[in-house]
């Protein structure tokens, strides 16, 4: 994840201060853990990495081996804990589980589409005190219905929102952008201020599940810049005058490398004073994360490196503690994502920000070229941006058709 709002901070406060206050360069205890209790999903939706549908699913953890995983994941120094689906609202002893999870002093955060949440449902989520609540939106209403599959959703997830609201709980609205639904970010951004929404949190698509299809379909690079570029000028925006609104990205790291070049372009004056200053924080929060600070745990206790890698198993936690499956490095891809730096190759291996971004999403370079380490065909960011000279040899993808070409020299 991508803290836009948490730099544009920095630069407001070195603008004020007249300093830019020193990186930390502190990891967390453990990783997060995102935990998806339920497979079971009342939607369909065209872009589901866990490809869910409305049944059950056999040999899902028992709440009594949920807790056992608590327990180590407690020992083991995890801080957060995200309960996720399908739908977890479905599970019957979610709020059993979060209240155990809160009394342990995780922090706990409940994603859910938000379409199960009338009045009632709402006083159960409110009361379990839940740290924050992420609904997501596909655009507006007839965007997000073709989305999600089910006419109605939009007005559903939109209720839900409101109804949290009134209930003081802290609220997020995610939106995953592609071809198809950008022309609704701009609209959503407004929504999220209208609404009082604190949180709005852009996803990049990811190549994984039923997402996996729709990569012919994905956003062109350009659109993704200009999406950015408005985000980044309203976090800016938001930073300079206190506004009370926080913006996140995630699934594409080489959103840190572009926050460089937005400040270029759009503040030069800001970018010749502190440049320098942020790319020392962008190296300390270190891009993709995925196999060293996220985790994930799938309904059926196996462990993968984030939600997008269900295809990789790590192993399951009804064999081996959580712990010891997460520090056991005789898995070459989980050894490989937690070495520094990653073995990448083509463009991610000579790019000059390999440093911030960490060699980007790996799971999109698997998906496209199989392997793992192959360059990122999701990077927006042209070779001037990133340092490359034109005698680098690299395996050129063609974005988003998933057809693989052989080594070139590119001229």
């Amino acid at each position: 994840m991508f803290r836009v709002t948490h730099f544009m901070q920095l630069l407001a406060q070195a603008e004020r201060d007249g300093a830019m206050p020193a990186p930390r360069h502190a990891r967390p205890p453990g990783p997060v853990v995102i935990w998806n209790l339920i497979r079971r999903c009342n939607l369909t939706c065209k872009h589901c990495y866990a490809l869910s549908a409305d049944h059950d699913y056999a040999g899902e953890l028992s709440t009594a081996e949920v807790f056992a995983v608590m327990d180590d994941l407690k020992r083991f120094r995890v801080p957060v804990l995200i309960l996720s689906g399908g739908e977890p609202l479905l599970r019957p002893d979610v709020f059993e589980i979060a209240a155990r999870a809160k009394a342990m002093r995780f922090y706990v955060g409940l994603s859910t589409n938000g379409t199960l949440i009338d009045a009632p449902m709402a006083d159960r989520v409110a009361a379990a005190g839940f740290d924050y609540v992420g609904i997501s939106l596909d655009g507006l209403r007839h965007t997000h219905d073709r989305f999600r599959r089910l006419e109605g959703a939009f007005d559903r997830s939109l209720a839900a929102l409101r109804l949290l609201r009134e209930r003081g709980v802290k609220l997020g609205l995610r939106f995953t952008m592609t071809a198809m639904n950008a022309h609704d970010l701009p609209a959503l951004l407004q929504l999220q201020r209208d609404e009082q929404i604190h949180k709005f949190y852009f996803s990049h698509l990811n190549y994984a599940g039923r997402g996996n299809i729709h990569r012919a379909k994905d956003a062109q690079f350009a659109a993704t810049r200009a999406a950015l570029d408005g985000l980044f000028d309203r976090a800016w925006d938001g930073a300079r005058y206190g506004t009370p609104e926080e913006f996140v990205t995630g699934n594409n790291d080489a959103d840190g490398p572009y926050l460089l070049q937005w400040l270029h372009v759009r503040h030069p004056a800001l970018h010749a004073r502190w440049a320098a200053g942020l790319r020392e924080h962008l190296v300390a929060w270190g891009g993709n994360a995925s196999g060293v600070n996220v985790a994930n745990i799938d309904n059926l206790g196996h462990v993968h490196p984030d939600t997008m890698w269900w295809h990789h198993d790590l192993g399951s936690v009804r064999e081996r503690p959580f712990s010891a499956i997460w520090r056991d490095t005789s898995d070459p891809l989980l050894a490989g994502l937690k070495q520094r730096p990653r073995p990448v190759t083509g463009r991610c291996a000579a790019c000059a920000h390999l440093d911030i971004c960490g060699g980007n999403t790996r799971v999109r370079a698997e998906q496209i070229t199989g392997s793992a380490w192959a360059e990122d065909p999701g990077c927006y960011l042209d070779d001037d941006e990133i340092g490359l000279h034109a005698d680098v040899t690299r395996v050129a993808v063609t974005p988003f058709t998933g057809k693989r070409r052989v080594p070139i020299v590119e001229a």
